[in-house]
C-alpha cells in the first residue's frame, strides 16, 4: 500500500509539473490600421539581453523568420525598426498533492487526507520583440515569448527558434480597417 501511494504521489508531481508552468507563451499584438504590404525592408535598432551571448541569437532567429516572409535586412533607411528585449527572471511556484486516496470522514471527523506541500524553484525567459515604423516612429507590432529556461544553452536555443517561429507565424498580418 505505501508503495502504491508514493506511486500516485510521482504520478501527481509529473501531472502538476506538466500542466503548470512549463509550457512556451507567445503572444502577438499589432496596430489594426497599419497596412504591412508598404513594408519590404527593415533593420536593427537596438537588442538588450541579460547575457550578451544571447543578443546575436535573437537577431538570427528574427532575421531568419523575417527574410523568409520575404523582408530584407539593410542597414539604413529601412521601413521598420526592430527593438528586442530579452530577460530571465527567478520563479517559484508551490505544488500541493495529495498522498492516499484523498479527503473522507474518519472516526475524528472530517480528514482532507495527507497533503504534501513542494517549493519548486525554477527560472522564466521572456523575449519582447518591438516593430516601429522608421518614418513615424510609432509602434506598428509587439511579439512576446515567455518559457522556462534550461541549464543547457543548446535546448535554450530550440525554445528561442521556437518562440520566434510561433512570432511570426501569421506575420504580416493583414489590416483591418
Amino acid at each position: 500500500m505505501r508503495k502504491f501511494k508514493i506511486y500516485l504521489s510521482a504520478i501527481a508531481v509529473v501531472m502538476a509539473m506538466s500542466l503548470t508552468g512549463y509550457a512556451q507563451d507567445v503572444h502577438t499584438d499589432y496596430d489594426k490600421h497599419v497596412d504591412f504590404g508598404h513594408f519590404h525592408t527593415y533593420q536593427w535598432d537596438r537588442v538588450q539581453t541579460t547575457n550578451s551571448l544571447w543578443e546575436q541569437r535573437v537577431k538570427d532567429a528574427v532575421d531568419k523568420d523575417l527574410q523568409d516572409k520575404g523582408w530584407q535586412k539593410v542597414d539604413s533607411g529601412a521601413d521598420i525598426m526592430i527593438d528586442a528585449v530579452g530577460a530571465t527572471q527567478n520563479q517559484q511556484e508551490y505544488r500541493e498533492f495529495y498522498n492516499g486516496f484523498g479527503p473522507g470522514w474518519g472516526w475524528w471527523g472530517w480528514r482532507g487526507g495527507p497533503r504534501t506541500v513542494e517549493v519548486v524553484n525554477y527560472k522564466t525567459g521572456t523575449l519582447v520583440v518591438d516593430m516601429y515604423d522608421a518614418n513615424s516612429h510609432r509602434l506598428v507590432w509587439r511579439g512576446t515569448a515567455a518559457d522556462t529556461v534550461s541549464d543547457k544553452p543548446e535546448k535554450n536555443e530550440k525554445k528561442l527558434d521556437k518562440a520566434v517561429d510561433k512570432m511570426f507565424d501569421k506575420f504580416p498580418p493583414k489590416a483591418k480597417d
